[in-house]
């Protein structure tokens, strides 16, 4: 490209990559001034043309090839079911195409017996555990075999009170001689007569619901008021046979 200084008008002949694309400062070898030079402006390129797509030429005789066209599938012919007297005809098969359908219906019932065995466990694990008196309340019965625990009770008080009432104590103990941890359950208190049959009875928690091996534990009760006509103290285990 040509260059002319704007001070003395002294021209230069230069290549364009001396410049560049972003142009750059040059000074003058003559007057020694310097300025900006813009980069030199590119010609347009032409655009290119496409070429015509030329079919080859066919021979005399050839037929001429036509362009590929994707077929549609054909339609599916609707199902006609055979008379009811056709052998091996099934009113209750499967249609085309022959998949049988889901049965909701069965699904959510299995899913429904699922969840409830599993509530069911749950449940049996809580009162197994935690819970033994809870247990003995909705009709779960814990055998003796299941039960080694054992009741030491101490002798009967009975006094009057101030007010005139008579104080009826129960104390004693609750031993494990099992080499195994124990559930505690509660303790049924009855009172019996002369005739053995029972005219009080109440129920007596104890103050922890796990025994340890060969552990014991101490409980007591009073109650006010009691029959005149006891005359025996029965303690057991509730749910244990009497």
């Amino acid at each position: 490209m040509l260059l002319e200084c704007p001070e003395c008008r002294t021209r230069y002949l230069v290549p364009d990559s001396a410049i560049g694309t972003t142009g750059r400062t040059v000074r003058c070898a003559n007057c020694r001034h310097s300025w900006y030079q813009d980069p030199p402006e590119l010609a347009p390129q032409p655009e290119p043309v496409a070429e015509p797509l030329v079919a080859p030429p066919v021979a005399a005789g050839e037929p001429t090839p036509t362009p590929a066209v994707a077929s549609a599938p054909p339609p599916a012919e609707p199902f006609v079911a055979p008379p009811a007297g056709t052998p091996g005809y099934d009113a209750f098969a499967h249609r085309p195409p022959f998949r049988p359908t889901r049965n909701t219906t069965r699904i959510r019932t299995i899913a429904s017996l699922a969840a409830g065995l599993l509530m069911l466990v749950a449940v049996g694990i809580i009162l197994w555990t935690t819970a033994p008196g809870l247990a003995q309340q909705v009709g779960l019965s814990i055998g003796p075999e299941e039960l080694p625990l054992r009741i030491v009770d101490n002798p009967i008080e009975r006094r009057k009170m101030a007010n005139g009432s008579e104080l009826f104590a129960v104390s004693g103990q609750i031993t494990n001689p099992s080499p195994t941890r124990q559930r505690v359950p509660d303790i049924r208190a009855d009172l019996r007569d002369a005739q053995d049959k029972i005219v009080f009875s109440w129920t007596i928690t104890p103050q922890q619901r796990t025994l340890a091996p060969s552990g014991a534990i101490d409980f007591n009760s009073a109650q006010v008021d009691v029959p005149a006509s006891s005359k025996r103290l029965d303690l057991s285990f509730v749910g244990e046979a009497s």
